[in-house]
């Protein structure tokens, strides 16, 4: 196994000091095993940890971060690996430690409490709460002692411990007001939103927009891809050239800075500057799916190479670095390495000179630009200071034309010299001790890399991605699934575990619909329509519209929320209700079609004042009814043949977001698509020719044969996509 492969616990001292494991040795979370060998006598989530405490009469003390968070990794050194703070937690409280990506339904509890009681989050997440989960302090990371005014952890629990033996019922009463105060609300459902919506959408993040750097705000400053995907559908919609000037300058920007691996590929998890600069470097494999659905959904927009270069490059650095040799993907890399935070992707001059030779080195500082990592503002934990001093981010040196004028040569021969740079940086950098990962398989993460490797397969036609993807989904229906057939949600060191939550279903879902749109294969139809129909039984809330993040069989969480905001990824009730449209349409069950306007509702109530939180549900919005243009294909003909391909590739030649496409072959085959989709009854081949039948809204168009008359047909309402 190679260094890195997997985060590291926390080191285990030797000799007389050597200590014993805690509770979380035997977990599986590769986050909570970085804890194994803490002095803090450390509970995972369960009914033990909370027993003892009612037992006890003790206070529960919740530490909820990730394997690859940097701030989690600080407090663990300076607090949870000291042998003083571990015995006041020890003697005074039961301490419980979370995996957020594990469980993130107790995150986003405990999230929404910190956020409500402080007006910030983040992570690490530090709860203190009674035995009946109900929480009376809440923060984030805390310094071991006192720090810029900051209060720190041991006085935090010395207090708490004071109060808790003088002042219980002072305690109790805070958390039961705190508790009752911080129970979600959703707002009153809306009616069926529409293009006004769209329109207070596009108006907020167009008065966020950075004119100058690209993206929404200032620092710290998200990429947010599902934000450029409404921009991009909006444009295809509405017409507003500004929204593709928005959407185009942020992946320009974001693939420029230094928030890109311009050596390794891949983009790091946000910029802590407005300029895209200095990244935190930790790596999440969402992220890089994301940024994949985005940039290939501007390639189809625009046509525009570069765009398919940063998704294929995406793309490469996920299947080199994160996939599993058994099937499906880890979830993230840190930012942290045993050099310090940032050590592994950050060079000294004398580095670039030595592994390059002078001609090559001077060649790449006028290729990218090396910005002093001194000089950001940034002091990376864990990095000598003279070593910050003399390490520089890599950022790209201007734009490829600009580039090539400069240097008196093409744009291809540029390329080709750069990439020899890259790949010799690359071959060095990895000579250096790297960061770990994070090796846990998550459903709903891996779900939506397959769905961005399916849609980079269809629309590149690169049937590889295709096979990646599809093995994927092998994986997670093998390994991520119980006895009963229910989804899991994590596999990791070869167990399965944890029930499913909706992001799980409604991502798989996802999945399997991009899988059939790629291959056409019914199976993938079936599957995402009986996963639905599992995930409406257990987390479908009928009375109010929505879903709720967890199912109907958990209990041992004291609320059930809904989540309707996007955050780093669009929220399961968007995925659901963009799912539950396509799935009424291939298959014309109009109750699904009732449930997922019931789900917008929800949505655009809970949003009412924020239109641009939900920029994911703005982007399904814009392909389905009421507000967005949809179209529904029926291709009839056998998949093999010249005349079905080229009808094919006609309808997908173009950039139709709103466009879904069902394949009848003839015979058998074309008998088990109708029992299925029953649009497809009745449409057969005209003079024996594979035959096209288009319906745009309500209206439903001749069939036709020629490949030309269907692009016709296809651009008969739009026609902002041919650029």
């Amino acid at each position: 196994m190679l260094s890195g492969d997997k985060p590291d616990p926390d080191p285990q001292p030797s000799g007389p000091q050597k200590r014993s494991p805690n509770r979380l040795v035997h977990e599986k979370s590769p986050y909570l095993l970085q804890h194994a060998y803490n002095p803090v006598d450390w509970y995972p989530w369960g009914n033990e940890a909370f027993s003892r405490a009612i037992q006890e009469n003790k206070p529960v003390f919740l530490s909820i971060g990730y394997s690859t968070c940097h701030w989690c990794h600080v407090m663990a050194r300076e607090s949870f690996e000291d042998g003083d703070v571990a015995a006041v937690l020890n003697r005074g409280f039961i301490s419980i430690k979370v995996d957020r990506e594990e469980r993130p339904d107790i995150d986003s509890v405990y999230m929404g409490v910190c956020q409500q009681m402080t007006g910030r989050g983040g992570w690490p997440l530090t709860i203190v709460m009674t035995p009946e989960k109900k929480p009376f302090f809440a923060g984030t990371y805390l310094p071991k002692k006192n720090v810029a005014g900051i209060t720190g952890l041991s006085d935090i629990l010395f207090r708490i411990i004071d109060l808790w033996q003088k002042n219980r019922e002072e305690l109790y009463r805070a958390a039961d007001e705190i508790f009752r105060t911080s129970r979600p609300e959703y707002g009153t459902p809306a009616g069926n939103p529409d293009r006004r919506f769209l329109n207070e959408g596009f108006r907020e993040l167009s008065g966020h927009f950075d004119e100058k750097n690209g993206g929404f705000g200032g620092a710290p400053k998200f990429p947010a891809p599902h934000t450029l995907i409404f921009l991009l559908r909006y444009w295809h919609l509405i017409g507003e050239s500004r929204a593709l000037a928005m959407a185009e300058q942020t992946i320009d920007a974001i693939r420029s800075g230094g928030i890109w691996d311009h050596v390794g590929a891949g983009m790091h998890r946000y910029s802590t500057d407005a300029q895209w600069l200095v990244p935190h470097f930790e790596k999440m494999l969402y992220d890089q799916a994301l940024l994949v659905l985005a940039c290939v959904e501007a390639y189809e927009a625009t046509r525009t190479a570069r765009y398919r270069t940063i998704a294929e490059e995406c793309i490469a650095y996920v299947l080199n670095n994160l996939i599993d040799p058994g099937g499906g993907f880890y979830s993230a890399e840190d930012a942290d390495s045993p050099g310090g935070e940032g050590a592994y992707y950050t060079w000294a001059k004398e580095e670039i000179a030595r592994v390059l030779g002078p001609e090559d080195a001077a060649l790449t500082f006028t290729l990218f630009t090396l910005t002093p990592l001194h000089e950001t503002g940034v002091v990376p934990k864990g990095m000598p200071g003279d070593s910050i001093s003399q390490r520089f981010i890599l950022s790209a040196g201007g734009p490829d034309p600009v580039l090539a004028n400069t240097l008196k040569i093409t744009e291809r021969e540029l390329a080709v010299r750069r990439d020899s740079i890259r790949i010799r940086l690359r071959q060095a950098r990895d000579e250096r001790p790297r960061p770990a990962r994070d090796t846990k398989i998550l459903t709903d993460i891996n779900a939506l890399f397959c769905t961005a490797l399916a849609r980079a397969g269809r629309v590149f036609e690169n049937p590889g991605y295709i096979d990646v993807a599809s093995r994927t989904l092998q994986f997670i229906c093998l390994h991520l699934r119980d006895a009963d057939g229910h989804l899991l949600h994590r596999y990791s060191d070869g167990e399965s575990g944890i029930m499913a939550f909706a992001d799980d279903y409604v991502y798989l879902v996802s999945a399997c619909l991009e899988l059939y749109r790629a291959t056409f294969k019914l199976t993938y139809l079936r599957d995402a329509i009986s996963l639905n129909a599992v995930f409406l039984a257990h987390l479908l809330d009928a009375e109010n519209g929505g879903f709720f993040t967890i199912s109907d069989t958990v209990v041992d969480l004291p609320v059930r929320k809904k989540e309707w905001y996007d955050g780093a990824v669009p929220s399961a009730n968007t995925i659901a209700f963009e799912n539950l449209m396509q799935i009424s349409r291939f298959t014309g069950d109009d109750a699904l079609e009732k449930v997922a306007l019931e789900s917008a509702r929800f949505i655009a109530g809970a949003a009412a004042h924020a239109p641009s939180s939900v920029a994911g549900f703005l982007a399904a919005l814009t392909c389905s009814y009421p507000a967005g243009e949809i179209q529904d294909l029926v291709i009839v003909g056998n998949p093999a043949e010249t005349d079905t391909r080229n009808l094919l590739d006609a309808a997908q030649s173009r950039y139709l977001p709103g466009l879904l496409i069902l394949l009848r072959p003839p015979g058998r085959a074309g008998d088990e698509v109708d029992a299925v989709a029953p649009a497809a009854r009745g449409r057969v081949r005209r003079d024996r020719r594979a035959t096209a039948y288009l319906c745009s809204g309500s209206t439903c168009l001749p069939p036709v044969c020629d490949p030309q008359e269907l692009i016709a047909q296809l651009n008969g309402r739009n026609e902002t996509s041919a650029r």
